[in-house]
């Protein structure tokens, strides 16, 4: 059958499932994006394997790798999700199809904590919702609940719609089985406010050297204290805090040029630090520098 044949036919057939795939994908990239942002960076509750007893996992320079590419798993899967919300999106115009697509969304964004609390807090025991607590289950349970299986319910409410009578029934179709004509609505504005964070996620991992001011500094494995020290200098960055290993570095730049040179020179990291000294407080002082 061509390519056109069967596009039709998916179109006529009222055949949601690459919404619902695409609603799932990015519903699932934002609960890991929700749980690595508010509770490894704001909240600083955990990291992904802070529970991991390994003398190199001490180090807070592999947690912070490991959160890193947790979350760029999290960026593959939203691209995933937008790629298919992209190629579906003609069908945009069928009945029903928004409720498919933030139906799905939400249960992949109650799924994630769902494989997160089984797989990451109960089997792996890779970390806990708070690790310091005194009963940790009870906030596992807790998060479960509110942002698991709570939009998991939504969701699944949603994506079936209203009963018949109330709303639920599907726009009549001519009888020439063609799809009426439709505003995209909801799905449309959903597209364009997935492109658009999307945009601003992409545009926020760029290094920041366009702008000066304070930054994080982190530098790689090999790279000791006193070399970081100099590199630092020649860049005429003031430095105003220093983690225990040398490797993660508060400074001010004056030439915003100069955070791009820095990584030419071993650094893996120079970001925004407008948060850093809630990160400064809960990894306890540094050294004086």
């Amino acid at each position: 059958m061509p390519a056109r044949a069967m596009h039709q036919d998916t179109l006529h057939g009222g055949n949601l499932r690459p919404l619902a795939w695409a609603g799932g994908c990015i519903g699932f990239s934002l609960g890991g994006f929700f749980d690595g942002i508010l509770l490894h960076q704001i909240l600083q509750w955990h990291h992904l394997l802070s529970r991991v007893r390994s003398p190199v996992l001490e180090n807070i320079r592999l947690q912070i790798l490991a959160d890193g590419l947790f979350h760029a798993l999290m960026y593959v899967i939203a691209a995933v999700g937008i790629w298919k919300l992209w190629k579906s999106r003609a069908l945009c115009a069928l009945p029903r199809a928004d409720r498919t697509l933030w139906g799905h969304a939400l249960m992949g964004f109650g799924l994630w904590h769902l494989l997160d609390a089984v797989l990451s807090h109960w089997v792996l025991g890779l970390h806990r919702v708070r690790d310091a607590a005194e009963i940790p289950l009870l906030w596992d349970v807790g998060w479960l609940a509110v942002f698991g299986l709570l939009p998991l319910w939504f969701g699944w409410r949603a994506r079936r719609g209203p009963p018949a009578g109330q709303g639920g029934a599907d726009v009549p179709r001519p009888q020439d089985g063609s799809v009426p004509a439709r505003s995209p609505g909801t799905p449309g504005r959903w597209l364009s406010a997935v492109l658009i964070v999307t945009g601003a996620a992409l545009a926020s991992v760029w290094p920041q050297a366009g702008r000066g001011g304070d930054v994080m500094v982190l530098f790689g494995p090999g790279v000791p204290a006193a070399a970081a020290m100099e590199r630092l200098s020649a860049v005429d960055a003031r430095v105003m805090w220093a983690d225990r290993s040398g490797a993660l570095w508060a400074v001010r730049l004056e030439d915003p040029a100069a955070a791009r040179r820095l990584y030419g020179q071993g650094a893996w990291l120079v970001g925004d630090s407008r948060l850093r000294w809630g990160c400064l407080s809960w990894m306890g002082a540094g050294p004086s520098t």
